[in-house]
């Protein structure tokens, strides 16, 4: 019997009541739940950890309720479940698709191994702000690096490479546009033209369900006027018909009920009709569901058959999942899984492609022999809770190794290290003159500052992104010795460092790094790896130039694009990252200087390792289309290849260039490539490199 043809099956013996129950999560398990689920009154359930309890409820699920249907288990395991992985946005920085796949992978073993079944990420949605506080949660700025980074995520989360549990499902999210929240600030306004929609916020989860997500999660903004829990062209026009989706599609939490509070609905039953006829199939915590389709059907405000296919698209995963077949989940396996050796090293393998060396002026990096002295200073720089960021899951500070304990651990025995804090966040009491006073004892000071981990996240939006209070006193005390520093960030966002870049010799943003961060600080800081991190997101030079991303549209005065008070460039620039060796480009070449519809033409560049230690280089390619119908960003990503260089050793790298690739929606919202030039370019960053141009012709 086919899966269709058992869900069908089901639906035939399910009444009303039990197939709403199936549409129900609860975020918020109690004890007195057991009974709910005993009675088939609820479907899946999110926040419940560890296999021996998910066992009990599922067996409870399975053997004693009438239909025998088994829960689906959830968990927002965001970049790792016990051993904790950088930030997405700093895996972000890898630029390292088949590692990114792999600490996603790592992170579903493991919480399979706790009874997971349903992983609510990848958060895929692009971020320009980095006031938005879930800015830490996404791949950054652009549309080509966030699909990639996007397919990566879901292969990971679906690998499922076991047979004796339930397999995974991912769950993108947050559908659509939630990244654009007008401000900056978490759940606001969003108003976006379609055209944008298509261009820029939707290929990322586009290129999700492509490598196979079966699930999906509506977000909690408005859009364009309309709720997206309420949305049905957002979830139902264009994701189900359009796209073709076939999963089920959850509530952000409590978002139907939410409905009310946006003005777009009078009472929480409005809600209910409302979310169901969008296309929200499942209500995640909000109980809306619950308290009012029964009553909908019945009056025959909701016809059945919605909830019938609502029903059938959380069946076809519950059977994709392997639950109908083993539902329950071997107790032992946490014990050998969770930390296991491999997925450590995963992690400060992830932790160390994920730094980005911002500045390092007359070779300050990496700490060589000459250092006998070294001064660790910073209020993060012990703090092994704030390196595991936000969402941490269910990682733990004392599995965590501080950037000191890892300075301590990987510097040589004769080194003398000397620590101190330099200010305390929590009481705001500076200790600046000890601080500074160890520091004149040393040779090299490494100042670690930035975020704690409760300061990026959900609902933690920042009106400034500068350092916070306190800290860049601290930084100019220290860099008024004379003594050179090293500044080592710990944060969930691009922050502002103009008065950093100008005075302090050496930047390293570490980012919110994991379980590992320390022991890949230090691997960078003492020169056991060499830096390769290239910034997925931009770096403004204040709070005021935002929102700025490399890719923003030509003007017709863009000389006088400028601000009174500021350069106009951005600090640090989309796709930049410094290295300990130096790469140079030469012998580029473009196969042809016409490209028709269906073609393809090669675009290639010659890059040479010519320092003197062995590293990785991201290479990119950017075009620009030169005059359209609809006008076109400055450049925009095409393409990019991480490929690792011995000193002297070159290698030719080739990008095939589509025409596909060239198009855009038109002004009647179709996707075009139409004749003209085309600019293109192999660099570095987004700032530069080699180019040439090349004409789609008809």
């Amino acid at each position: 019997m086919s899966v269709e043809q058992q869900i069908d099956k089901l639906l035939s013996r399910m009444t009303l009541q039990e197939k709403i129950r199936q549409m129900i999560q609860t975020g918020t398990f109690e004890e007195a739940d057991k009974e709910k689920i005993r009675m088939g009154r609820i479907g899946s359930v999110l926040g419940v950890t560890g296999a021996d309890l998910v066992n009990e409820l599922q067996r409870i699920a399975v053997e004693e309720s009438r239909l025998g249907i088994p829960l689906l288990i959830a968990g927002d395991v965001i970049h790792g479940y016990r051993t904790t992985f950088p930030i997405p946005l700093a895996e972000a920085c890898s630029w390292n698709m088949a590692l990114i796949e792999e600490t996603a992978a790592v992170a579903a073993r493991e919480a399979s191994a706790a009874g997971i079944h349903w992983i609510l990420a990848p958060m895929v949605d692009i971020a320009r702000d980095p006031r938005w506080g879930r800015v830490a949660e996404g791949a950054g700025e652009d549309v080509w690096l966030a699909a990639a980074i996007a397919r990566a995520r879901v292969a990971g989360i679906q690998r499922n490479d076991w047979e004796d549990r339930p397999h995974m499902v991912a769950c993108p999210k947050h559908f659509a546009g939630y990244g654009l929240a007008e401000a900056g600030r978490d759940y606001n306004t969003v108003d976006v033209s379609e055209r944008r929609l298509r261009e820029t916020y939707f290929p990322p989860f586009q290129a999700a369900l492509e490598a196979g997500a079966g699930t999906m999660m509506c977000a909690f903004n408005e859009l364009n006027g309309v709720p997206c829990t309420g949305n049905r062209w957002l979830l139902t026009d264009v994701l189900q018909q359009e796209w073709g989706f076939q999963g089920f599609v959850v509530s952000d939490w409590e978002s139907i009920d939410e409905l009310v509070q946006h003005g777009f609905a009078e009472s929480r039953e409005e809600a209910a009709r409302i979310a169901i006829e969008a296309g929200v199939h499942m209500d995640m915590q909000a109980r809306v569901y619950n308290e009012y389709l029964e009553q909908l059907v019945n009056r025959g405000i909701v016809p059945e058959s919605v909830i019938d296919e609502a029903v059938r698209r959380i069946l076809r995963i519950k059977f994709r999942a392997g639950l109908f077949d083993q539902p329950y989940t071997p107790p032992e396996h946490a014990a050998s899984l969770l930390l296991h050796p491999d997925h450590v090293r995963t992690a400060r393998a992830m932790a160390r492609e994920s730094i980005v060396l911002l500045k390092n002026e007359h070779n300050v990096l990496p700490l060589t022999s000459r250092v006998r002295k070294l001064a660790v200073v910073g209020p993060l720089a012990d703090d092994r809770a704030a390196v595991l960021g936000c969402w941490a899951g269910q990682g733990r500070s004392e599995d965590a190794v501080s950037i000191l304990q890892g300075i301590v651990a990987t510097a040589e025995p004769d080194v003398e290290i000397m620590f101190c804090r330099g200010w305390r966040e929590e009481t705001a009491e500076p200790d600046i003159a000890q601080a500074v006073d160890i520091v004149r004892q040393c040779e090299t000071a490494v100042v670690v500052l930035g975020e704690t981990a409760d300061m990026s996240g959900e609902n933690n939006s920042r009106t400034s992104i500068e350092l916070p209070s306190g800290q860049l006193e601290l930084l100019k005390a220290i860099h008024a010795t004379g003594v050179p520093v090293v500044l080592v960030l710990v944060n969930g966002r691009p922050l502002a460092l103009e008065w950093a870049d100008r005075h302090i010799p050496a930047i390293v943003e570490a980012w919110h790094l994991g379980t590992q961060a320390g022991m890949a600080v230090a691997d960078i800081l003492f020169g056991k790896h060499n830096p390769s991190g290239k910034l997925p997101i931009t770096f403004p030079r204040s709070t005021g130039q935002i929102p700025i991303y490399y890719s923003a549209k030509k003007t017709g005065r863009p000389g006088l694009k400028r601000y009174a008070d500021s350069e106009v460039e951005p600090l640090y620039p989309f796709g930049y990252g410094l290295s300990y060796t130096r790469f140079e480009y030469d012998r580029f070449g473009i196969s042809s200087t016409e490209i028709k519809a269906g073609d393809t033409i090669t675009v290639s560049a010659r890059i040479t390792n010519a320092g003197t230690m062995e590293g990785a280089e991201t290479v990119q390619l950017y075009i620009c289309d030169e005059a359209a119908s609809i006008t076109r960003p400055v450049k925009e990503l095409k393409g990019f290849a991480k490929i690792s260089l011995k000193p002297g050793e070159s290698h030719l790298v080739e990008f095939r260039l589509s025409a596909e690739q060239l198009g855009f929606f038109n002004a009647d919202g179709r996707y075009v490539v139409e004749p003209g030039r085309f600019t293109v370019w192999i660099g570095p960053d987004s700032r530069g490199g080699l180019c040439g141009t090349f004409s789609v012709i008809p």
